[in-house]
């Protein structure tokens, strides 16, 4: 059966994997329990969690992965934050489907984002009127495909017979989480092994994998909103900590102060989270 945890179902494992994710403490630059942005808060990722549930459901039900992200965001929108989770249910939306069908593993997962439709992309679109999405500009030639455009992109989406699962291959070179569509979700399966295997409270795992997500490799969200060089040193002192050298609570002060959010490593550490909880982990 999908799901091994007792009276819970992989929509509801989906929504507490973004609980526990925001719950989980030290992550350097991201809202956790003990740490808030003047205008984004613990309670505003609590609350699209639980609006977000609904596209959970839809994604279990059978619904087109498109869909049922659109509908998902458009549940997670009703907070005062804006954009809590969004590349955090691009992940997981396509994972509950998985989940829900026996197929939560990494060859089942990529069949799953392959099988994606022209209405998927379509779908995908709309969903950012629903929040403000920090995005790179797109690459050159495909002005037309700004992800920005929302519904307006609709046409050209068409026109050039564009699955979802092809849009993420447009951007996986500069995206973590398109990377993850297309390369079999890699790191978030991963991620969960060393969620699983880890011990003690799951808010201390989900902080010690998101601090290795983050050494192994640069956030996106990053290299967007700070540039390259932050970036690198962003990855530098994530491994800095894991060698005893930094303490990951004065990181976290600081990143905060700087405003430096490794948001892509956050939605990598949900999504393994809910890896982990649909093979056992105990909550």
């Amino acid at each position: 059966m999908p799901g091994d945890a007792p009276g819970r179902d992989p929509a509801e494992n989906a929504q507490l994997a973004l609980l526990l994710e925001v719950a989980g403490t030290p992550k350097p630059g991201n809202v956790d329990r003990r740490r808030d942005y003047e205008d984004l808060r613990f309670e505003h990722f609590l609350a699209g969690a639980v609006g977000s549930l609904r596209g959970f459901r839809l994604a279990a039900d059978g619904a087109r992965v498109g869909r049922a992200f659109e509908r998902g965001v458009e549940g997670m929108s009703h907070q005062s934050g804006g954009n809590t989770q969004f590349g955090a249910l691009l992940l997981l939306t396509p994972l509950v489907q998985a989940a829900a069908t026996g197929r939560l593993r990494r060859e089942g997962a990529a069949a799953v984002v392959e099988a994606t439709t022209v209405e998927d992309a379509c779908d995908f679109y709309r969903a950012f009127e629903h929040v403000d999405v920090a995005v790179d500009e797109p690459p050159e030639g495909i002005d037309d495909l700004d992800v920005r455009r929302g519904s307006d992109a609709v046409d050209s989406i068409r026109d050039r017979e564009l699955t979802l699962f092809d849009v993420m291959e447009l951007s996986a070179q500069r995206d973590g989480v398109a990377a993850e569509w297309t390369n079999g979700f890699e790191r978030s399966f991963e991620a969960a092994e060393w969620i699983v295997d880890d011990d003690g409270p799951i808010y201390r795992r989900a902080s010690r994998a998101f601090l290795r997500l983050l050494a192994a490799e640069e956030d996106t969200f990053v290299v967007t909103r700070n540039g390259p060089d932050v970036a690198a040193e962003t990855t530098r002192r994530a491994q800095s900590v894991l060698d005893g050298d930094e303490d990951a609570d004065e990181l976290a002060e600081e990143f905060r102060e700087r405003d430096v959010n490794p948001g892509t490593t956050a939605d990598l550490t949900a999504a393994a989270l809910f890896v982990a909880l649909e093979r056992g982990l105990e909550v």
